[in-house]
């Protein structure tokens, strides 16, 4: 079974029962030349876990792009970043789609055969997630749709292609059901915050119709769905649980400190558990226990929720668009580039950036090619930022989606590389955690950005809010706290300038959020986020206008193409041993761009005039003082440059009659040559200023005069050096060399001159 629609510049096609039978739900989903293989299974045993089991997994084949993976073993390395973004975009929009009771392990397999470096593969995973739990017997409240949405030259684009992305003012990956939209991510240059919800708009117009795509496969293909067993409660337990303790959990709220808290509703389950469990056997003590535990979660979200729809107070005490208190500090680290410590209540992030040279750029391989980035930022959430004891592994998804977050909303204020030429990281140190750590990490990055002194156009802010919503009842909340997170119902992240919106991320628990919603909840977040501008503007409110003396001092400038080869050297030599004589980093790219760094200006300095010495490229009418390094019975040939010689002809060498070459000048003198000409061969035709410190008019030369004329006939001042022809050997070029090779190798007096050897460079 297979259907197809346009979907923006290209068909996309779901065709199922062809391939991977055996799963649950399988789908083959193509668009334009990228195709992806969903597969969804369900465990047929539930465990209650404590949480649904679901896992999404997206992999790119190297050989969907016809490529070899370049690590060692030539297999696909573990997932990348994008690889894990991509997947839990996938994860925030079906999640809440699956019912609350049922427990079975879900595993979700998207796999990219076939790409076409064109259009990225994300939404067609999602899609075809959809598609196939739909058509499978998996309990699931879809199906859902995604798009992604760009802007070029002010016209919105549905699914835009990767040059199209790069060109875009606005990136937002949506996605939702027929009535509502279920998540969003992305980000923008500064764009106001209505023309966000109207691009959120048009995108869920589209998702509509790929909703439609899916309902009329499903209506051929579904599967009846299984069934699964509601977990129930004894109604005598949950009577008592809620007589013991609702009284008590209601006098948590208004508690600040997160702890203390955490300590008193610890003391309540404990007193809970300890009269409901007197005198029953271990047998009854362990199902009442795990029953009572999730009676009190239960309660405590109840009470959480009413007091703030009833009464405008959170659980801090609060009111409902109230931000926590703000405190930052700069420069603490005394021997890094840039520091900055951001706290927002009890959330807290220490923000470090380092300056590197182009060296340092990071280098990202994906199905669209190689791209290399000159700013990224870092996220580590270690353990005891929630004060908690984990292992301590490599950052996961959560590490990764928060720090690409927070990347991207400060991405539109960092300047181009040509105003700004050093490689820029900002890692983020989680060092407590109450929720919002990724704007934490936005305010705080901002601050350590200008503490360092690069030069971002204007501060950038983050503020989390969320949704309590129960019936026909909505409240937003400002500046989140982790219990609220965990027990509302909408996670709206919102980063921006005072100008605009440069990143936002939406996630919800409930079956989707309308419109006017996210609208209210957008400008609302807009407010906040002012209000924190204007507090990180006390701390510091522009860059510094110098650098640390700890940060490498760069310049960058300019050869021609053709001069990378001898600045490089055989084997590296020439650049390396510049490097070790002047104590720099010399990088060179393909354009001729030379970038040389250094923790002294003086070695800069130092390398830069070595560099230009280098790749100096001869101009006619400039003088040059060089040595003679061969001489010739018509000439000499002058090293002006390094590896660059030109051609004094004798005729050059004086005002009077020259002989020889050696009257003049010898080899391994210095003297000062004026360029006449350059050819097309780039051949170089020099004349004499000045030898052994001698003006060329006070040098001694033998006149026709003194030695009896010229055998060719009388002249009046210089020689000419015709020939038979009429013609000037020194302007001749026709055959090869135009010493060696015209007039059967004789000069103008029928003198034989010796043949320079080929490939010569003069």
């Amino acid at each position: 079974m297979k259907v197809e629609m346009q979907l923006g510049s290209e068909k996309l096609s779901i065709e199922t029962g062809k391939v991977a039978k055996q799963a649950d739900g399988a789908v083959w989903v193509q668009y334009g030349g990228t195709v992806v293989l969903v597969t969804v299974v369900a465990d047929e045993s539930e465990n209650d876990l404590g949480f649904f089991p679901l896992t999404v997994d997206y992999r790119e084949r190297a050989y969907a792009g016809g490529k070899i993976p370049t690590v060692y073993g030539r297999r696909e390395p573990r997932p990348g970043s994008s690889e894990q973004l991509v997947a839990r975009l996938i994860d925030h929009c079906i999640r809440p789609l699956f019912p609350k009771d049922f427990k079975a392990e879900v595993q979700v397999l998207c796999n990219v055969f076939s790409s076409d470096g064109v259009h990225p593969a994300d939404v067609p995973a999602l899609i075809g997630t959809s598609a196939a739990l739909a058509i499978s017997d998996i309990p699931f409240n879809g199906p859902v749709a995604a798009v992604t949405v760009g802007r070029v030259d002010g016209e919105l684009i549905i699914n835009p292609t990767y040059e199209e992305l790069h060109g875009s003012d606005v990136e937002l990956f949506v996605s939702g059901k027929s009535d509502a939209v279920m998540s969003v991510e992305g980000g923008g240059h500064e764009v106001p915050e209505d023309e966000v919800i109207d691009t959120i708009i048009a995108a869920h117009q589209q998702i509509k119709e790929v909703i439609r795509l899916q309902e009329g496969l499903a209506a051929v293909i579904s599967s009846e769905k299984r069934d699964y067993k509601p977990k129930g409660v004894d109604e005598s337990l949950s009577t008592r649980v809620r007589h013991l303790a609702t009284s008590r959990v209601r006098e948590s709220i208004g508690m600040a400190d997160k702890k203390e808290r955490e300590a008193y509703l610890e003391q309540v389950r404990e007193d809970v558990l300890s009269e409901i469990l007197e005198g029953a056997s271990e047998e009854i003590a362990a199902t009442v226990t795990k029953d009572a535990t999730a009676l009190l979660s239960d309660i405590e979200k109840e009470e959480m929720r009413n007091a703030i729809l009833t009464q405008g107070t959170r659980v801090d005490g609060r009111g409902v668009t109230d931000i926590r208190a703000i405190s930052g500090e700069v420069a603490l680290l005394p021997h890094t580039h840039g520091s900055a410590l951001f706290t927002r209540g009890q959330t807290q992030a220490l923000c470090v950036t380092t300056l590197g040279t182009s060296g340092d750029e990071d280098v990202q391989r994906g199905l669209d090619g190689e791209s290399r980035r000159s700013f990224f930022l870092h996220y580590n959430f270690p353990p005891f930022s929630t004060g908690e004891v984990k292992r301590m592994m490599g950052p996961g998804r959560r590490e990764i989606g928060h720090g690409a977050l927070a990347e991207k909303a400060l991405e539109p204020v960092i300047p181009e590389k040509e105003d700004f030429s050093y490689t820029i990281r900002v890692v983020s140190e989680i060092l407590e955690s109450n929720a919002s750590s990724s704007m934490a990490t936005v305010c705080g990055a901002t601050l350590a950005l200008m503490d360092a002194g690069v030069p971002i156009k204007r501060p950038v802010a983050g503020i989390g809010v969320g949704l309590i919503k129960e019936g026909e009842q909505e409240v937003i909340l400002t500046d989140m706290l982790g219990t609220e997170d965990f027990l509302g119902d909408m996670d709206f992240k919102v980063a921006g300038t005072s100008e605009g919106i440069t990143a936002v991320q939406m996630d919800i628990k409930i079956e989707g959020v309308t419109p006017e919603l996210m609208r209210r909840a957008i400008h609302q977040a807009r407010d906040a986020r002012l209000a924190v501008i204007e507090q990180m503007n006390a701390v510091i409110a522009e860059p510094r206008e110098e650098l640390s003396p700890y940060a490498p001092r760069i310049y960058t400038l300019q050869i021609a193409q053709q001069k990378i080869r001898d600045l490089i050297g055989p084997r590296g030599k020439t650049v390396q041993g510049l490097q070790e004589e002047t104590n720099t980093t010399i990088n060179i790219e393909d354009d001729g761009t030379v970038e040389i760094a250094a923790m002294s200006a003086e070695d800069v300095k130092r390398a830069e005039e070595k560099v230009r010495a280098i790749t100096a490229m001869p101009e006619i009418g400039k003088e040059y003082t060089g040595k003679v390094v061969r001489t010739a019975p018509f000439g000499a040939f002058v090293e002006i440059l390094p590896g660059k010689d030109g051609l004094v002809h004798i005729s050059q060498m004086g005002d009077g009659y020259v002989r020889r070459a050696e009257d003049v000048m010898e080899v391994g003198d210095e003297v000062t040559v004026r360029i006449l000409t350059i050819d097309e061969q780039d051949r170089v035709d020099l004349t004499l200023v000045a030898a052994r410190g001698i003006p060329v008019e006070e040098l001694s030369v033998e006149s026709d005069s003194e030695r009896g004329g010229d055998m060719n006939g009388p002249r009046e001042g210089r020689p000419s050096y015709r020939d038979s022809r009429g013609g000037d050997r020194r302007n001749d070029r026709r055959g090869g060399n135009r010493y060696d090779q015209r007039d059967n190798g004789r000069d103008s007096r029928n003198r034989r001159v010796p043949r320079i050897p080929r490939g010569r460079t003069r």
